[in-house]
């Protein structure tokens, strides 16, 4: 199954992320292949990797948004599609809002709002791929005192 430009922006924007709002993990994982690779990368943290088909000590796709939904109340808005339709690929930049849950170990550190990347490669109307990229441009303090920290220009 091949999907159009205005499917793909469909299948990411709001199967998928719709899915993650919703905390509906059984139609996340519905959005995503059998063989399914997860990939996410923040900042200077190690990249963190995981398969619908795990080996090893490598989680299960799941864990990723068990652990989102378990401790925060999602939202995506701001969308912006870069879609290769004759590829199948689609790249999503989008801003991310994270309300603690109350029950959440999180609840102290307030609500979150991060600026997001996704690319998605689709396989047969399915995420066989998708490279997570986020920032959190509130933490850390001034650039020099952020681990991807740019130097301010000189003041005169």
């Amino acid at each position: 199954m091949t999907l159009s430009h205005v499917q793909l922006a469909e299948l990411a924007e709001h199967r998928y992320f719709g899915a993650v709002a919703r905390g509906d993990l059984a139609a996340v994982l519905a959005c995503f292949t059998d063989d399914a690779e997860v990939i996410i990368r923040h900042g200077d943290l190690p990249t963190r990797i995981m398969r619908a088909r795990p080996t090893g000590d490598m989680p299960h796709i799941s864990e990723f948004w068990r652990h989102l939904n378990g401790n925060f109340d999602a939202s995506f808005t701001d969308f912006e599609h870069f879609v290769d339709e004759p590829a199948q690929r689609c790249a999503c930049t989008f801003e991310v809002t994270l309300r603690p849950k109350a029950t959440s170990s999180y609840v102290a550190r307030g609500t979150l709002r991060l600026h997001n990347c996704n690319f998605f490669w689709v396989r047969d109307g399915r995420i066989a791929k998708m490279i997570v990229y986020y920032a959190n441009p509130d933490t850390g303090g001034d650039a020099p005192n952020k681990p991807t920290g740019y130097p301010r220009a000189p003041t005169s």
